[in-house]
């Protein structure tokens, strides 16, 4: 008798648990979907556009993501920009980048941050980012680009439309 009251127990706690983690994996699964990309000329809204679209992405990443962000091309200072992000990709690209982490790219200026990925990642070893995950959040245009030159490295290449 005891033991069909501990199995009764354990059951009635399994269902609860896993009625709890349905609960909670329905709003995030909501959450995903309600992402909608800014107006163009949007800056600040792109920035919060791409930090959520990031987190969304992490899956089993395990350190903070690095996030590469250009402005919008009617910034007037955007080729000053574009510039340092350029430097600064490069940079940390050409010093390795070690598994567990990700690069997430985006802008409302999709064919330059093609650009800017084709820059930074140029030096790049084959399959020297195994266990990195690379997001791209621009247009379905540049994708395939994007996608070339990101695959030989070994990374994990996600592509997100901004629409």
């Amino acid at each position: 008798m005891k033991n069909a009251m501990r199995v009764m127990l354990a059951a009635s706690m399994v269902l609860a648990f896993t009625a709890c983690k349905k609960e909670e994996a329905a709003p995030a699964a909501e959450a995903q979907q309600a992402l909608v990309a800014p107006a163009k000329d949007d800056d600040a809204g792109w920035r919060q556009y791409l930090q959520a679209v990031a987190v969304q992405n992490i899956g089993n990443i395990s350190n903070n993501p690095f996030l590469y962000y250009l402005p919008p091309e009617s910034d007037p200072q955007f080729a000053e920009k574009y510039e340092r992000q350029v430097e600064s990709a490069t940079a940390a690209i050409g010093r390795g980048i070690q598994p567990g982490n990700m690069l997430a790219f985006g802008s409302s200026a999709s064919s330059k941050m093609a650009d800017m990925i084709d820059a930074a990642f140029k030096g790049v070893q084959p399959d020297s980012m195994k266990g990195v995950r690379v997001v791209y959040i621009g247009d379905a245009a540049d994708n395939a680009r994007v996608q070339t030159i990101v695959q030989p490295t070994g990374a994990d290449y996600i592509f997100v439309e901004a629409k």
